[in-house]
């Protein structure tokens, strides 16, 4: 069970009132002793167990019994406190008995309440603190003008400086807390970032993922499916089709090591030859060749200067693992929904600010016609991609029935030669 943290800190709640009672009282015995040795000593003062005498010990009483009955004083406290100081008005010259308990009671109340709360509460203290000065001050005998001037000072003194007090612990307080949210602040924001950058990290492996396992999947599909006819009616060609299918398979576990190995950003790849292959646009000839050797009718076309494009930089290292990974999932995609149908890819270059890469399949043949789909996540990887890199992504249906995806990617301003349109 939780032990009530306002009970935990009672001992030291009750010290403070009971030393401002202890206080109170010291100074009364001390002026009423002050009174008897001389009367002009404590001028006013009540002769020791007079009614008056006993009035100020229950009024000194009920002021440290209110600054006891809370945790922290309230403006309720505070206005009952310092109504105690008109009320020993009697005391003459002792009425500073009843002014020990009001710089506690106004400090607390500064401190814990809003200020727009404690603000009324704070000026009829002292309205009470400087009434009931200038009252014992016009019993002894005091000018008028010397009362008002003594109860304004007490005034001063007894709330004033308190909340000037209480305002330096507040200020202090909220610099505090405004130091620890800014810190919160910074912390979440800190956080969230962390987030996007891990969501990033996340969505830009399941494309490569995707990108990886769909390009040899795809092409290990077709061939399997042309091991199933040919296994009977030609045991060579399907032996053939069998060796394909383990290059591929090879390709597509070499391709996803080399993905860990970037993921992992090891300096000792496990690769023979120490390093991890970077897809380049020099990498498009070589995709276009493996997809037509697991049985995919594509061909590819250069115009322009795509080489100098490359090798120059003005066609970046992210840009052309782009170039490579959307050529490779749009050839993935022909092979999945237009079976047997002719491809083409074209690099462009002759614009010279920008390589056009073009990727289109014609309708597959009626007896191949497979039912409409939905774009999947190869489309929203390719365009993922194209708007990190600031490139252009178009891509559906031909007016002449196929697919066709266009890549437009930016080049830097270099200065390139032409090159020969095939």
């Amino acid at each position: 069970m939780t032990e009530d943290p306002r009970r935990s800190l009672r001992p030291a709640r009750i010290a403070v009132p009971a030393a401002c009672g202890g206080l109170a009282a010291a100074f009364l015995v001390a002026a009423t002793i002050l009174h008897a040795a001389d009367p002009q000593a404590a001028v006013g003062m009540p002769a020791l167990g007079a009614p008056a005498w006993w009035w100020a010990v229950a009024v000194l009483t009920v002021q440290a019994v209110a600054l006891a009955a809370r945790p922290r004083a309230t403006p309720g406290v505070l206005v009952a406190v310092a109504a105690g100081v008109p009320a020993l008005a009697v005391l003459g010259e002792g009425v500073g008995a009843a002014l020990v308990a009001v710089p506690v009671a106004a400090y607390e109340t500064a401190v814990g309440d809003r200020r727009e709360r404690a603000r009324p509460a704070l000026v009829v203290a002292a309205v009470l603190v400087a009434v009931g000065v200038a009252a014992s001050e016009l019993l002894i005998g005091s000018a008028a003008a010397v009362a008002v001037v003594a109860g304004a000072l007490q005034a001063v003194g007894a709330i004033g400086l308190p909340v000037l007090a209480a305002l330096v612990v507040g200020s202090r307080r909220d610099a505090r807390e405004a130091r620890a949210d800014t810190l919160a602040a910074r912390t979440r924001e800190r956080d969230a970032l962390v987030q996007v950058a891990v969501e990033r990290e996340r969505t830009a492996m399941a494309r490569e993922l995707h990108d990886i396992a769909a390009h040899h999947l795809s092409g290990i599909a077709v061939m399997t499916g042309a091991i199933g006819r040919q296994i009977d009616v030609d045991p060579a060609g399907a032996k053939v089709a069998v060796a394909q299918v383990r290059e591929q398979s090879t390709a597509m576990l070499r391709d996803l090591r080399n993905l860990v190995v970037l993921l992992r950003d090891t300096d000792a790849p496990d690769d023979a030859d120490g390093s991890v292959r970077m897809e380049t646009v020099a990498g498009v000839a070589e995709l276009v060749a493996g997809a037509r050797e697991s049985g995919v009718d594509v061909t590819l076309d250069h115009a322009g200067p795509v080489d100098d494009l490359a090798a120059t930089g003005a066609v970046g290292p992210l840009a052309q693992l782009v170039v490579y990974r959307t050529v490779q999932e749009a050839l993935a995609n022909a092979v999945r929904h237009a079976p047997g149908a002719p491809c083409q890819v074209r690099l462009d270059a002759r614009d010279g600010g920008a390589l056009v890469v073009t990727v289109r399949n014609d309708a597959p043949p009626a007896r191949d016609a497979v039912p409409p789909h939905q774009p999947g996540y190869g489309l929203v990887g390719m365009r993922e991609r194209a708007e990190v890199t600031g490139a252009t992504l178009r891509y559906g249906p031909r007016a002449a029935g196929g697919w066709e995806v266009r890549l437009v990617v930016p080049a830097a301003d270099r200065t390139t030669t032409g090159g020969d349109a095939p």
